[in-house]
């Protein structure tokens, strides 16, 4: 690959990036301004501590209601966090996490706008239970995508840094657990029985669904091609495709002819073509395809 090929490539990548990291902010905007919110389903996370406080402040002249909504708290706090993360964390509140913070806060004001310019009224339908599964599912899409791009949407993650540095309780896991399990249990004794237990319900729900989308994005093809013909398929590989491999000889043990195996890591639709290649190239060629959920390494993820 010559060195205007790679700044492409690497040009390329880096639109993929911060277009995907955009996604993230944008599909966790929308579970909380469209289900989450107003259904009061106090799942953690700044939005959820946004929701109850909401419920504490007493309408002033109308005031509360045009302008200090549950989405302008959620922007308040999650500044008032970023600056906390600056002073406490220093480099460790980076500055994807403060750009994701003010994305996504900012759509969800602009979200709110959109909506009440337009007069839809939220809920959208009385099944609460239909709400609950697309706030999850969003939300939980929505952080796992950003967890995927090495990012966060701040808020509670912040505060979990900063208790993770300064007690002895040094899991992070546990230290955002204890925050937003406080922010979801106070459902109870503000929404009632039936919010609380959504709230409980949703805390956990979403972090088996991270973990999923998480586990499905991160998933390659691991291809392993057995032939004869490794001239007519190695062109496709480095030229076409801009992807490296790894090859070496072998030899059949029930011909014993000599074959070239072909080691290759690959998105899931680049595995697709060349799938497709190596049929036309070599009819007579093996390919073993393999799902792989981590790969470390230049053109995937890197290791820090």
């Amino acid at each position: 690959m010559n060195e205007k090929s790679e700044k492409r490539q690497k040009i390329l990548r880096q639109v993929r990036y911060w277009a995907v990291l955009n996604l993230g902010t944008v599909l966790t905007a929308l579970g909380v301004v469209l289900f989450k919110a107003p259904n009061n389903f106090a799942t953690g996370g700044v939005s959820g501590l946004s929701i109850v406080l909401s419920k504490f402040i007493t309408p002033i002249n109308g005031f509360t209601e045009k302008f200090l909504t549950q989405t302008v708290i959620m922007w308040i706090i999650n500044v008032i966090l970023l600056i906390f993360g600056f002073i406490f964390l220093g480099k460790g509140c980076s500055f994807k996490t403060a750009y994701c913070t003010l994305a996504y806060t900012l759509e969800s004001i602009a979200l709110e706008a959109v909506l009440k310019a337009v007069n839809v009224k939220l809920p959208m339908t009385q099944h609460v239970f239909l709400e609950f599964v697309f706030a999850m599912l969003l939300t939980g899409a929505g952080a796992a995508i950003l967890f995927n791009c090495k990012a966060s949407s701040g808020g509670t993650d912040i505060i979990a840094l900063i208790i993770k540095k300064y007690t002895s309780i040094k899991n992070i896991g546990i230290a955002l657990f204890i925050t937003d399990i406080v922010i979801a249990a106070s459902a109870f004794f503000i929404f009632g029985v039936q919010t609380g237990l959504y709230s409980i319900l949703g805390l956990f729900a979403k972090s088996f669904i991270v973990d999923g989308v998480i586990e499905n994005i991160g998933k390659n093809k691991y291809i392993t091609i057995i032939t004869a013909k490794p001239e007519l398929i190695s062109p496709f590989i480095l030229d076409t495709m801009h992807r490296g491999y790894t090859s070496y000889k072998a030899t059949g043990g029930f011909t014993g002819e000599e074959k070239t195996v072909m080691l290759c890591i690959l998105k899931r639709g680049e595995a697709l073509k060349l799938k497709y290649r190596v049929q036309q190239a070599d009819p007579e060629a093996f390919v073993i395809v393999t799902d792989t959920n981590e790969i470390l390494g230049k053109g995937f993820q890197s290791a820090d």
